[in-house]
């Protein structure tokens, strides 16, 4: 009987240590035949879509199933290699350069009169096969693309918007706090494709509110006349025990599927020579494909492209017809420079044309952001589509690859354009983009949302807004209808958080000088006057906000009493926000980081996981475990 037992024991023993949910992590690194580092190649589990990319020093990491046999690594110029997954957890590759003629590509010359085209009589569009419309080619020039010369390596020229961060502000002289809000969320998965390439990101690459906004939180569903509700929690601050940390969230309203307004979709698609590499016009239309998979018949997409010009791939069409969009998009190839400015012109002038009132009219941009012909500056950029936004057509940007991604310029297209904005580094974020998230990446349900809040010194004598440095009003731009801010998508969540310094610290704060010709405040109090008071209200928030077609602006205005909860009390919500803000101020090396730690990061967000249907917190999890061994391998170099 007791041998019995043990059969047993060591069957269900080898059961459990083959579970599929189990992992190991491969990593290595991917070399040429000089042995120069490939920055760029993709690795990829065979017969799957999990995979990563080499970093610039050729290095990659992979956690895999237990289950995956092979390897796949390939590099645009170089043959693939498929290779066995053995024993070991290190596998280095050699990749040879292919030994390719010349590829002949077809670009074609359009008529100049043709109302489909913007383009120069003497440039040519890039290597594109056309779909619904390129009958009406004049002629073809032939274009050659030549393998990368073995040893070549990409020079990385990514581009971020320097952050500044907030500092604390003295409500004293300062009550008022004034931002547009941000539902963006491209930070997060641009932080995870460094991570996952063995790297620590950019400083500015890591914007704390974008992190923060990538994942939804348990907030109630509006109720009454106003598109959202409003959610506040306030405790002690996970990393400054001195200090108090404050969480507000809004909540769109979630609208059913079948409920949503018509679409007037344009996909406005680089496919200049930088979006050749496998993560981004190849996983590009992967991405696309599922959008379109989720039209409905009275939606309608067109497709304009844009490389050394742009060109109508596809005249508006129906969503019944999702055969002809897939085709067309099959068909796009990559080649020539990026003619950024004209893609958006025309782009602009499709989705005009086919608009539809009381409709969603949006553009939907996919590119790695290099714009350089034409509207190549950030100033002339941020002019176009402030002139085209007023017509009511929304922005959505969508950013991919690495190497000479230009997240600066994505953020001011989004930004400016009445839009949000998301990187897509696998097709497992082109999912939650586009299915998961169908309704609040595709569809707004209010524009120009401001938050203002007034706090009431009896409860607070300093604060700090985490994040949101790149938007920030002035406290006048709060009643000032003519001056832009946010979106909010159907089912969104927005949340925002506050490090407070409670009234009656004794704190010090910086100071400024006395005025001259007047007083502070006047009739106020001296800040020494102001006796702290635990029962007084906390503040006052304000929002203001349009309707997606409207030009004047709803104000809403909510007192919070603001009772002050120990952090094992908290929701959900409220610690999980709080260890991703915690993980983004460690890896920007914040200044008001204190005592803040990926440990205690760890611990926060595995308290505050929930439910996690989708797996998107437990990743934040690994990432911040990965995200520590990697500071932990810069320090001993």
């Amino acid at each position: 009987m007791k041998a019995l037992i043990s059969i047993i024991t060591v069957l269900l023993f080898s059961a459990f240590s083959l579970a599929p949910d189990q992992s190991r992590l491969i990593s290595g690194v991917v070399e040429d035949e000089a042995g120069t580092p490939l920055a760029g190649v993709t690795v990829l589990v065979k017969g799957t879509t999990q995979g990563a990319v080499t970093d610039m020093n050729g290095t990659y990491q992979l956690q895999v199933s237990v289950e995956a046999k092979y390897l796949v690594f390939s590099f645009i110029g170089y043959k693939s290699e498929e290779v066995k997954i053995a024993k070991s957890n290190r596998i280095n590759v050699i990749l040879h350069p292919s030994k390719m003629d010349l590829e002949e590509v077809v670009s074609m010359e359009y008529d100049a009169a043709m109302p489909d085209m913007v383009r120069d009589k003497t440039s040519s569009i890039a290597p594109v096969a056309m779909a619904g419309g390129v009958q009406h080619a004049k002629r073809a020039q032939v274009y050659a693309s030549y393998a990368p010369e073995p040893g070549y390596i990409q020079h990385n020229t990514e581009g971020y918007t320097a952050i500044d961060e907030n500092g604390f502000k003295d409500v004293f002289h300062n009550p008022l706090s004034t931002f547009s809000i941000d539902v963006d969320k491209a930070s997060y998965s641009n932080v995870r494709r460094f991570l996952n390439m063995g790297q620590l990101p950019p400083m500015d690459a890591v914007r704390i509110e974008e992190m923060i906004n990538y994942f939804n939180y348990d907030y109630p569903e509006p109720e009454g006349k106003h598109p959202f509700s409003v959610y506040t929690e306030i405790s002690e601050c996970p990393w400054n025990g001195s200090h108090q940390l404050l969480h507000v969230g809004l909540k769109g309203k979630s609208i059913d599927k079948s409920e949503l307004p018509p679409s007037n979709l344009v996909f406005l698609i680089d496919v200049s020579g930088s979006m050749s590499d496998p993560n981004k016009l190849p996983l590009l239309k992967q991405a696309f494909r599922m959008l379109v998979n989720e039209l409905r018949p009275e939606d309608r997409v067109a497709i304009v492209v844009y490389a050394g010009a742009a060109g109508l791939v596809l005249e508006s069409t129906p969503g019944t017809e999702k055969t002809r969009i897939l085709a067309a998009l099959d068909q796009l190839q990559s080649g020539g420079s990026t003619a950024g400015g004209a893609g958006l012109m025309l782009a602009y002038k499709v989705a005009q044309e086919n608009f539809k009132e009381e409709g969603n009219n949006r553009i939907i941009l996919a590119t790695d952001g290099d714009f350089n012909i034409g509207s190549s500056s950030n100033a002339e950029m941020e002019r176009l589509i402030e002139e085209k936004r007023e017509h009511g057509v929304f922005m959505t940007v969508l950013g991919f690859g690495m190497g000479n991604y230009k997240d600066d310029k994505m953020e001011i297209i989004a930004d400016k354009g009445n839009g949000n904005y998301a990187y897509i580094d696998n097709i497992q974020e082109a999912r939650k983009v586009f299915i998961t998230e169908f309704g609040g990446t595709l569809f707004t349900i209010a524009k120009d949302v401001k938050f203002q809040i007034e706090f009431n010194p009896a409860r607070v004598k300093g604060y700090r807004l985490v994040g949101y440095e790149n938007r920030l009003l002035n406290d006048e731009d709060f009643n000032d209808d003519k001056k832009d801010a946010g979106e909010m998508g159907a089912g969104h969540t927005v949340t925002a958080l506050y490090e407070l310094i409670p009234a009656g610290s004794d704190e010090a704060l910086k100071s400024i000088d006395a005025l001259k010709y007047q007083a502070y405040g006047e009739e106020k109090a001296k800040p020494a006057e102001v006796k702290a008071d635990s029962k007084a209200e906390l503040m006052t928030v304000k929002l203001r906000y349009k309707q997606p077609d409207g030009n004047t602006s709803t104000k809403v205005e909510i007192p919070v009493k603001g009772k002050v909860l120990e952090l094992d009390e908290t929701s959900d919500n409220f610690r999980f926000s709080a260890s991703i803000a915690e993980f983004g101020l460690i890896l920007r090396n914040s200044q008001y980081k204190e005592d803040a730690s990926m440990d205690h990061v760890i611990a926060l967000a595995k308290g505050a996981r929930g439910e996690d249907e989708e797996g998107y917190r437990s990743e934040f999890i690994k990432l911040v475990k990965l995200a520590d061994s990697l500071k932990e391998w810069s320090a001993e170099k």
